[in-house]
């Protein structure tokens, strides 16, 4: 690399909603330049593909004018991610089988991997987790779902599943009337569900959005109060059981609700101390992710620049 040149890399997030992308600079992780666009995924994954690929072309074009040397490109999409980099599910973008990485390979070198494990990266990088020898990334936003990090590496398990928190269901009985329930953490706890649960008490046909849920509780809404304390004890035990299970430093909680705080962030996290067993572990710090929503996109882009941290001479840091 020239010595005028800096180094960095293209993050792309692609969500449900946007498709966040941006040059990432090493070693600060600062944003260049960024650029957001629609996902409009009922398109097909194809179409969203195709904007996918001509936004980082364009971020790639600029970089090259500005001197910055591109390390590749880091993609987090929010889909199960196998350890090769394919996309194996189609719950979001419909880019199950196709051939993404490869595609964005055509730009510069490429890696996909879930926008957890991406934002957890990010996190262990440049944010709360990092210095960390092992903690636990928790997104709460659109979904629910979580990365375990061990010395800067997100754990991915056999087939790149290990990111699933709130997506299956949970059989019990109901000990009141004998029916066989099959709750899913993502149906009560996440911020479409509590919009969802809100608009059912209000008899709408939708809530405007999670926000308003909030905004009705700090208005002294019963119900709104009762959903929201509700929703954070869901995820506070689903929470603790993943601290009884993996025992790690710290737990990170990101996305856009996982950051909101107040009501919600109260409950989760009272409920999550009372759940875990051990005495020790109860007292581990709960904190909210650094990065906060540019998570995903500077955790994309820190996915591709770990992998160069020879060439960078990145060492991990540990307490």
């Amino acid at each position: 690399m020239n010595s005028k040149q800096q180094l960095g890399a293209i993050g792309l997030d692609v969500g449900g909603t946007k498709i966040a992308a941006g040059v990432v600079l090493w070693p600060s992780g600062e944003i260049l330049h960024r650029t957001v666009i629609p996902t409009k995924p009922k398109r097909g994954g194809e179409a969203v593909l195709k904007d996918s690929l001509d936004l980082v072309q364009q971020l790639h074009d600029w970089a090259r004018g500005e001197r910055i040397e591109v390390a590749g490109i880091g993609a987090g999409v929010p889909e199960l991610v196998d350890c090769d980099g394919n996309v194996t599910s189609s719950c979001t973008i419909d880019w199950s089988g196709r051939p993404v990485q490869e595609k964005l390979s055509e730009i510069a070198p490429a890696q996909v991997e879930s926008d957890v494990r991406a934002a957890a990266v990010g996190e262990a990088i440049f944010g709360s987790g990092r210095g960390n020898r092992l903690f636990v990334y928790i997104s709460v936003g659109t979904g629910i779902s979580y990365c375990l990090v061990q010395n800067g590496q997100p754990f991915k398990g056999a087939n790149g599943n290990a990111i699933t928190m709130g997506s299956s269901p949970l059989s019990t009985v109901c000990t009141h009337c004998g029916s066989k329930l099959r709750p899913v953490l993502e149906e009560f706890a996440s911020g479409p569900a509590i919009a969802n649960r809100f608009a059912q008490i209000k008899k709408t046909e939708s809530a405007e959005s999670c926000e308003e849920v909030f905004r009705a509780a700090s208005n002294g809404n019963k119900d709104a109060f009762e959903i929201l304390t509700s929703a954070g004890e869901a995820l506070g035990v689903s929470t603790a059981f993943l601290v009884n299970v993996l025992d790690p430093e710290v737990i990170v909680v990101g996305g856009g609700l996982g950051t909101a705080g107040g009501l919600y962030w109260n409950s989760f996290e009272r409920t999550c101390r009372e759940h875990i067993f051990a005495d020790n572990s109860r007292r581990l710090p709960i904190v909210t992710a650094k990065l906060g929503v540019d998570a995903g996109l500077v955790g994309a882009a820190a996915v591709v620049l770990v992998q160069q941290h020879t060439k960078a001479n990145y060492t991990y840091e540990t307490k």
